[in-house]
């Protein structure tokens, strides 16, 4: 028993730790960069208000087919959306086809019966400017012929697309962006990772304040 609990200390509870160490180290650690110089939101139409700089922006692409991309709508707001927008430089941007408002509407008026929608955004434009958009992002995805994509991505405020490199469920490791079909993704995936940039936020303002008292 004597001889157990020596090779249990010796062995065992290092292993156990730098199990623990290496989690915490990942879940602190700050989000990989996947593309720099996403184009602008505001950029893609003159009367558009909304901007990506200076803001967290979860970035989704809808589509016309708002039978297709509701339930991703849902799944985003009561996931992601409800647990950060009063977050500060938090937003919610759904990139729509113009002409697609009134199939929308109902969706729209549903979200806002039960959520505080003011964090989220419903920008409107043509199809081209969609597509200048959604490429800039430079992921391995397509749009479907409906302008929409399942996935949500992470841009910063310096415009850039935040997601992993080390995922263990595609193929390259890397993970541009968010299935919103999939409530595990975006609850075990999407969730921690926006809290990771928060968490870096937060060191980043710490750091700030101290060497501004050092002066």
């Amino acid at each position: 028993m004597k001889k157990f609990w020596v090779l249990f200390s010796l062995f065992i509870l290092p292993l156990v730790f730098y199990i623990f160490l290496s989690k915490g180290i990942y879940k602190y650690s700050n989000l990989p960069i996947l593309t720099e110089n996403v184009i602008d939101v505001q950029g893609l139409d003159n009367s558009n208000k909304i901007t990506f700089e200076n803001h967290l922006s979860i970035v989704c692409f809808l589509g016309n087919d708002s039978s297709t991309a509701k339930g991703s709508l849902f799944n985003l707001n009561q996931t992601i959306y409800k647990r950060y927008y009063q977050k500060p430089y938090f937003q919610v941007i759904a990139i729509l086809p113009e002409g697609s408002e009134p199939l929308y509407t109902e969706a729209i008026e549903e979200l806002s019966a039960f959520t505080d929608i003011s964090k989220w955004h419903f920008v409107y434009t043509s199809a081209s400017n969609i597509e200048t958009l959604f490429s800039s992002f430079k992921t391995p995805y397509k749009l479907n012929e409906n302008l929409y994509s399942e996935n949500a991505y992470i841009i910063d405020m310096e415009l850039r697309l935040r997601g992993r490199k080390d995922d263990e469920d595609t193929k390259d490791g890397k993970l541009y962006g968010y299935n919103m079909k999939s409530i595990s993704v975006l609850k075990n995936k999407m969730k921690d990772d926006i809290a990771i940039i928060y968490y870096q936020l937060k060191k980043s303002a710490e750091k700030e304040q101290r060497r501004k008292r050092e002066i």
